[in-house]
């Protein structure tokens, strides 16, 4: 028989408030905490603790507090990540996060959802579904990722959209849902912002 563990990662319905799954959030937590508590200039020992929560994360990245999550160990990130103010990712699945990512504040990572009807809501099932960012992604502040959503490679997705569904690569996106508005294509070369020239 599994474990709600087991159920949780993969993709099963399962209930949260398990004691396993209740002590290992509990453990993320307190890492969490003292993580938002460190003083501006103790970079160093901030950046070990978040080695010590995440699954995996590369050598070159910046954090900023506050910063949560429910287990820390579900999330792998590449190389050269940014993430602004205020992130939170929801990870009871896997999240899989590309080489050269940068994140707005205010930005929510989701894998977890509850059941529509009610009456399984109110038993305390949940479930949850992996997410994937893929490399060279620009996410915009206040932007919500739903689960089991793939970002391609290369993609600029636009502040405040609310993505629950794929993303292909090399394209920019908004809105809520969140749409694709156009490819990138060669003359974003020169511009960087709008029709504002690159010197």
């Amino acid at each position: 028989m599994k474990s709600e563990k087991e159920k949780m990662i993969s993709g099963k319905p399962y209930k949260a408030f398990d004691d396993e799954l209740v002590n290992e959030r509990r453990y993320a937590k307190e890492l969490i905490s003292d993580f938002n508590s460190f003083r501006t200039n103790e970079t160093i020992n901030r950046n070990k603790l978040i080695k010590r929560l995440l699954g995996k994360i590369g050598n070159s990245f910046i954090i900023e507090p506050p910063f949560r999550c429910d287990y820390g160990y579900n999330i792998e990130i590449g190389e050269n990540f940014y993430s602004n103010y205020n992130l939170i990712i929801l990870d009871c699945a896997k999240v899989l996060i590309g080489d050269n990512v940068m994140i707005g504040p205010n930005v929510s990572i989701y894998t977890a959802g509850h059941p529509v009807y009610y009456e399984i809501r109110n038993q305390g099932y949940e479930y949850a579904f992996p997410v994937s960012i893929g490399n060279n992604v620009w996410i915009g502040g206040n932007a919500v990722i739903n689960p089991g959503v793939t970002i391609g490679d290369n993609s600029v997705i636009g502040s405040g959209s609310v993505i629950t569904k794929d993303i292909p690569g090399n394209v920019i996106a908004a809105g809520n849902p969140c749409k694709v508005l156009r490819g990138i294509n060669e003359e974003d070369k020169l511009h960087y912002y709008k029709k504002l020239k690159l010197e």
